[in-house]
């Protein structure tokens, strides 16, 4: 989820696995594969997503375990935007560290197939609905420093957003990583949560129609 500056990472309870390493050397598993092709063939929004874009891909190129929270220097995470399309409403978390409606989303797990099926298990998982669809390719990229792994361990999350739609007679289930979960119309989100999370929220909106 989007979780800028001095808010704290996502829930602690996710995995903390990483690619298998030979004499001490990381070395690239299917996940970071995966991760790099999902950003290099996205087709970012504007300049700026697409400078972003390059940025994710360098520290991919530079961490073959940059996938996994055990890279201190950042890692990639998985989040989504939950949407129901038909009533016009996205469903929002109150994460229950930082005290702010953010969207689902959390660390990636070695056993992921892909980064969307992180996002898609992330999604699930925090909002108790079966049956969502996700939209295939990334809606946009959200890169933030965050305590991470411990009350004064920083680290970067470089966080790639997703759109899943709800099937229209979904009714969401708090999980322990949420305080609430609430719907909100799409001009209507809370005032307690942040412009990434308004553009997300937008971008996703128009994208499922």
């Amino acid at each position: 989820m989007s979780l800028p500056d001095s808010r704290t990472g996502v829930p602690d309870g996710a995995s903390t696995g990483a690619p298998a390493t030979r004499l001490g050397a990381p070395l690239p598993d299917a996940l970071h594969g995966d991760t790099v092709r999902v950003l290099s063939g996205w087709d970012a929004p504007d300049d700026d997503q697409a400078r972003l874009r390059d940025a994710y891909l360098a520290h991919l190129a530079a961490y073959p375990d940059g996938t996994y929270r055990v890279r201190p220097e950042g890692h990639v995470t998985a989040s989504a935007a939950i949407i129901d399309p038909t009533a016009g409403r996205v469903l929002l978390t109150l994460h229950p560290k930082v005290g702010l409606w953010l969207q689902t989303g959390g660390h990636l797990e070695a056993g992921d197939a892909s980064l969307a099926a992180a996002a898609l298990r992330e999604a699930t998982e925090e909002s108790g609905i079966a049956g969502l669809e996700l939209l295939p390719d990334p809606v946009r990229l959200d890169r933030h420093d965050v305590r991470c792994g411990g009350p004064n361990a920083w680290s970067v999350h470089y966080d790639v957003q997703y759109a899943v739609i709800a099937p229209s007679d979904a009714v969401p289930e708090i999980s322990a990583e949420s305080l609430d979960l609430r719907w909100f119309a799409f001009g209507a989100l809370p005032e307690r949560t942040d412009d990434a999370v308004r553009r997300l929220v937008t971008q996703a909106a128009a994208l499922a129609g």
